[in-house]
Parts: structure tokens; C-alpha cells; sequence
């Protein structure tokens, strides 16, 4: 009996990943397992900077708040002990804005703070 190797599903198979090398330079964009082993390599590497990037914007904020909290004569831990036993209900994210982009509003929250 002939062996069966369903060259459908096969092909398929290797045209999604080849899709995936689109735009990839040299061999790695054609040769079927140079092209496998870099798209897989891509799919770690985003994997792990999907959680990287998490990170890097909250030091980019922690970073903007201490600017913005020394300004006022304050470290951005004396900052953020007194936001939060003043139950101010503001993250990170949006202190780093106020800070960055609205000093004014930011100004009126480390005066609520130093109260």
C-alpha cells in the first residue's frame, strides 16, 4: 500500500508560516527552514516583550512622577506613600501625564497630598 502524506495539509501548513517570513531579509524570507526558524524565533521574541513593554512604561512613568514630584520638593516615594494613604485614586499612568503634559493639575494633586 502507498504511503499517504497529505500534501494538502502540508502545504498549507508551510504557506502560513512563509506568510509569516513576509518582509524578512535574504533567505530568511523563502527557504522554507531558515524561514521556520526565524519566524519562531520572532513569535519568542515578541512573547517576551509583550511583558517587557509592561515594564518599560511603568519606569517611564515612575520616572516622570519622581521628575515632576521633586519639582514640588518631594521623592517620588514620599509622593506616592502620601497619594495613596490619601486614598487619591490615580495610577501611575495617568500621574506621569498630569506630570508631563498638565503641571498645573499635577501641581493641585501634590497640594492635596502635602495637606
Amino acid at each position: 500500500m502507498p504511503r499517504s502524506v497529505n500534501a494538502v495539509a502540508s502545504r498549507r501548513r508551510r504557506k502560513k508560516m512563509m506568510k509569516h517570513a513576509k518582509g524578512f531579509f535574504g533567505r530568511r524570507k523563502n527557504v522554507w527552514t531558515v524561514a521556520k526558524n526565524a519566524v519562531e524565533k520572532a513569535w519568542q521574541y515578541s512573547y517576551r516583550d509583550r511583558k517587557n513593554k509592561k515594564r518599560n512604561f511603568r519606569r517611564l512613568w515612575i520616572t516622570r512622577i519622581n521628575a515632576g514630584a521633586r519639582q514640588h520638593g518631594m521623592s517620588y516615594s514620599q509622593f506616592m506613600g502620601a497619594v495613596h494613604k490619601k486614598g487619591i485614586e490615580l495610577n501611575r499612568k495617568v500621574l506621569a501625564d498630569l506630570a508631563m503634559n498638565h503641571p498645573e493639575a499635577f501641581a493641585a494633586v501634590v497640594k492635596q497630598v502635602k495637606k
